[in-house]
């Protein structure tokens, strides 16, 4: 299985220079968590709800006075659509990174989220739940 498999193609994005105050409405329009910053097509930071609370609410700061460029998350590895899915799953844990952004050739495609590899891993686990009862049906001949 690849990222591409189960990852969302809805690309939620903004502009590396618009204000914590867009990128807030974006994200509340859009009913997303998080945003994948830009620059021209190319991915170049994510945002997160907590980075907004956090780093701009918290400390007082006016969210009109700050770009995106300022709080966006720079310090990740986007996937790629090819890319195994128990790698990125893996790459995913290590950064401590609930949603991360897929890209090919730098343009973002997609994004992976916790939520869309437990629902994968929960569909996983029913096929093999159904898997092993139809074993269990034909050994016993019912």
């Amino acid at each position: 299985m690849n990222v591409s498999d189960i990852m969302t193609e809805r690309v939620v994005a903004i502009p590396s220079d618009a204000t914590i105050t867009d990128v807030a409405r974006k994200m509340r329009d859009e009913r997303v968590g998080s945003v994948i910053v830009t620059h021209g097509a190319k991915l170049v930071g994510i945002i997160t709800d907590r980075q907004i609370t956090h780093t701009v609410v918290a400390q007082g700061t006016d969210p009109d006075t700050v770009s995106a460029a300022t709080v966006m998350f720079t310090d990740f590895v986007p996937l790629e659509p090819d890319m195994d899915l128990l790698t990125a799953v893996r790459l995913q844990r290590e950064l401590a990174m609930r949603r991360l952004p897929v890209v090919k050739d730098g343009v973002p495609v997609g994004m992976v989220s916790v939520s869309d590899i437990a629902t994968f891993a929960k569909e996983l686990i029913d096929c093999v739940l159904v898997e092993g009862e139809v074993r269990v049906l034909r050994r016993t001949g019912a």
